[in-house]
């Protein structure tokens, strides 16, 4: 089925291009300028994922993205600006699945668009099941996951994550106490020769210990060994 795609910017001509680039590429686009309007449209009628610039008027994107967090788990890619480091942060810390610095190229764009809808294929669709169902779920310590359903518990306690935070984990939970540097988990989680510079991972890392302090205050089993990456532990 044709992907659609959600557009949401206060800036008509990037709508107007990203929406004919998209179109070209075969997905179906819904756009919107501000987030207030945007907020009941995505959340009545998901589209199967969302583009959300930051900087707007009325309600900017992080606060959409809050909202919408509360009720749908649609990926979203933000789009920023070179110096919003802080809102970068902030929208992945909020779950988003991405962000992209403007001014962008729209083949970059479009490239990670079919990323993210590839890996939340994988994770929900039925047709895919059997593969990840071959290879079980994960049992390492109080952590569990279930790769055919994209489930994650932490002591039997549900844990709610994105598609991307899911295979990062993934990967560091596969081989306990083994370092992983930040450009495995990039390839792990962004498999199409995409760059992705460091600060991406680092916040998917701290969004992944808050989502689990969440559940467990006392949760540390992803550690940081400075200057050479991640590792999960059991213990």
């Amino acid at each position: 089925m044709t992907a659609t795609i959600a557009l949401v910017d206060d800036d008509r001509n990037i709508l107007t291009s990203v929406s004919i680039a998209l179109q070209t590429e075969g997905f179906v686009t819904r756009v919107y300028s501000d987030g207030e309007t945007a907020l009941k449209a995505l959340t009545d009628n998901p589209p199967d994922l969302a583009i959300f610039d930051i900087k707007m008027p009325r309600m900017d994107g992080l606060e959409l993205l809050r909202r919408l967090r509360e009720k749908s788990q649609i990926p979203v890619i933000f789009l920023t600006s070179k110096d919003d480091e802080l809102d970068e942060a902030l929208g992945l810390a909020m779950g988003a699945d991405d962000y992209i610095a403007k001014p962008f190229s729209q083949r970059l764009l479009i490239a990670r668009i079919r990323a993210i809808l590839r890996r939340t294929e994988l994770a929900h669709s039925p047709g895919t099941e059997t593969e990840a169902e071959a290879a079980g779920p994960l049992d390492r310590g109080r952590l569990s996951m279930d790769p055919a359903r994209h489930r994650t518990l932490w002591g039997g306690e549900p844990v709610t994550l994105t598609v991307t935070e899911f295979m990062i984990l993934e990967t560091l939970a596969q081989r306990p106490g083994i370092v992983k540097t930040r450009n495995q988990l990039m390839d792990a989680a962004y498999q199409d020769d995409i760059y992705v510079d460091d600060r991406t991972i680092d916040s998917h890392i701290k969004r992944l210990r808050r989502k689990f302090r969440q559940v467990d205050p006392a949760f540390d089993a992803i550690e940081t060994l400075y200057g050479a990456g991640y590792r999960f532990s059991e213990e």
